[in-house]
Formats: structure tokens, sequence, C-alpha cells
């Protein structure tokens, strides 16, 4: 009996060892099947997250802006250019500035906003009837203070969205004591709107640009040289432009004098210069003040420059009111780079050069 009991006891005592040990593998096997599809898992977020990073970063990466985004309308303000104007305030904040002969040799500017609000536009000066075409073909607002008599009888003619700052309040265009008269008038982004939302006219606009700008860098590898450019309007005035290869852009000059901005004091500039030839002559208007007209309809010989080189273009108006296509000697509408631009558009005869 003894025998048994003690066998019976040694076959118990068997059993709950490989119990035990049955137990452990279960664990142990249990154990490395969790590991296993951790490491499994991981391995299948690790790899869906590689696939989708590129799809979530395209997604969330945002869309560049062109300098004419947005549906905003364009604002057009005469800007003075007078040696007593200067330095001008915003030039460097406009998507394009035009650059035409008056009067006694000067020039003066049309500076066109959009998107932009600033404090300070000016000095602002009147308005000269050829700068409408320009203003028409942006679809712009068109800001000025006082006209020429054919100004006048143009902006009537052809409907264009103007403001006379002379038949506003001094809060929305004022004078500044720091200039001179007449050199001396300013107004705001923010007042022209208000004004032009009173009159009724529209803000917003879903005309293109007149540019065909690239976000593609633009440059003209077979073109002149054009590190230094030279445009003598008259024996009066000279606008000329010089390269920055480290910034990409020309710092303007006028008759020699850099040109720097009225507020922060810094240098005028611009990604893009265009140059188009035009005939000007006196305008009989009966005020005897020498003022001009140009022959700007059709197609007129042109540069385009950017990055330190130029090429020649052809720049065709069909109307007054029709917007100017730029193209190569080829034939093809130019490319331009996404900034800025200067549009000079000079007598035909100005001895134009490059450097």
């Amino acid at each position: 009996m003894a025998g048994k009991r003690l066998k019976e006891e040694e076959h118990k005592s068997k059993g709950k060892v490989i119990a035990f040990f049955i137990i452990i593998l279960i664990f142990a096997l249990l154990g490395a099947g969790y590991y296993y599809f951790e490491i499994y898992n991981k391995a299948e977020v690790g790899a869906e997250t590689n696939i989708l990073e590129p799809q979530i970063t395209e997604d969330l990466k945002p869309e560049q802006e062109s300098i004419f985004s947005g549906d905003e309308r364009p604002i057009a303000v005469m800007i003075d250019n007078h040696k007593g104007a200067w330095p001008q305030a915003g030039l460097n904040e406009a998507y394009s500035v035009y650059e035409i002969i008056v009067e006694g040799g000067e020039t003066r500017l049309m500076a066109l906003f959009k998107g932009v609000d600033l404090d300070e536009i000016g000095p602002v000066r009147s308005s000269r009837h050829y700068f409408l075409d320009y203003a028409l073909e942006n679809d712009a607002i068109y800001a000025h203070y006082g006209w020429s008599p054919k100004a006048k009888t143009d902006i009537s003619k052809l409907d264009v969205d103007n403001i006379n700052g002379i038949t506003e309040s001094s809060s929305s265009f004022w004078r500044t004591k720091s200039k001179a008269a007449p050199h001396n008038v300013f107004t705001s982004t923010k007042k022209i709107k208000e004004i032009a939302e009173n009159k009724g006219y529209s803000l917003t606009s879903d005309e293109e640009s007149v540019l065909n700008y690239t976000f593609d860098e633009v440059n003209l590898e077979d073109g002149i040289d054009a590190n230094t450019v030279t445009i003598p309007y008259s024996d009066l005035h000279t606008t000329s432009y010089k390269y920055d290869a480290e910034t990409k852009r020309y710092v303007r000059y006028a008759r020699g004098k850099k040109q720097t901005d009225y507020e922060t004091k810094d240098p005028i500039t611009t990604k893009n210069i265009i140059i188009t030839f035009v005939e000007n002559s006196r305008l009989n208007d009966g005020t005897k003040k020498d003022r001009q007209t140009i022959d700007n309809i059709g197609t007129c010989n042109g540069y385009y420059i950017t990055n330190g080189k130029a090429i020649k273009i052809k720049c065709t108006k069909d109307s007054r009111k029709k917007q100017t296509v730029y193209k190569d000697l080829d034939g093809n509408e130019i490319e331009v780079n996404d900034g800025n631009t200067f549009f000079n558009i000079c007598p035909i005869d100005s001895e134009v050069t490059f450097e």
C-alpha cells in the first residue's frame, strides 16, 4: 500500500510539473504572439504613414499667391514725379507703375494697387488723358487730384470709374506740411475704397492680369546684358535702373538720384521693366501749356527686362480699353516673372541704353 501511495504521489508530482510547464509555454506563446502583433502593427502603421505623409503634406501645403491674386478690384493712383514730390509713398507696394511723359519734359506716374492696405499714397497729382488707357486695361478705379481738359472729357466719354480728390474732403485727400504745394497731396487705400463704395463702383473684378505671370524663374539667357538701363524721356528727365544680382531686383533712379520710399526710406525696386516706344506730340487743348498726347494704339516696339537681361518685344494695344499684349519677336506672348513691374512708356526717339 505504501509503495502504491508513493507511486501515486510521484505521478501527481510529475503531473503538476508538466501542467506548470504547459502553463509557462502557453504564456510564452501568448507573449510572443502579442510581441509579433505589435511589431507587425507598428510596421503596418509606419508603412501607411509613409505612404500617406506626402499626400497629407501636399494637401496642407499653402498655394503660391501671385502678385495679382484675388478678386479685389485694382486701384490706380496718379503720382507726382516732379523733384519736389520726391520721395513718394507707396510705389514699392504697387503691382504695376506706369511712367509717361507730360508737359515741360517732366514725367508722371500711375501706380496700381491690389490687395494691399496703405495709410499713405502720394503725392497725388492731376490726370492726363492717356493714363486712362492703362487704368481701363487694368479695370481699375482711377484716383487723381484734378485733371487736364481732355482728361476730364475722356473720363466722361469712356465712362471711367474715377475719384477726383479735389472734390472730396480734406480727410480723404490731405496736404502734408513736409512738402510744398502742389506736390503734397496724399490719400490712402481705405479712403479710396470708401469713396468708391459711396459712388456705387464695384470693389471686385474678375478681369485677368495684363501680364502673363509665372512662378518659374524667367531668365532671358539669350538677351542683351542689362545691368544698368537708362531711359531718357527729355533733356530734363532721365529714368534709370541698376540691377542688384543678390536680390535679383532693379533699383530705380530719377535724374541720377536713387528713389526711396517716403515712409520707410527703402529704395524703390522692381522685378520687371517693360519699355514701350510711342510717338508723342504737343496737344492743342487751348491752354497753351505744352500738354502732350501719345500714339499708343497699334503695335509698338519695346523691351522686356528682368534678372539682368533684356529682349526686344512687340507691344500691341487694339483700343484704349483693350489690354496691351506683349510678345517676343517670334510672336509668342512673353512670360513675366511674378513680381512688380515698371512700365516705361517713353518717346519713340528715346536713346535707351543697356550696360
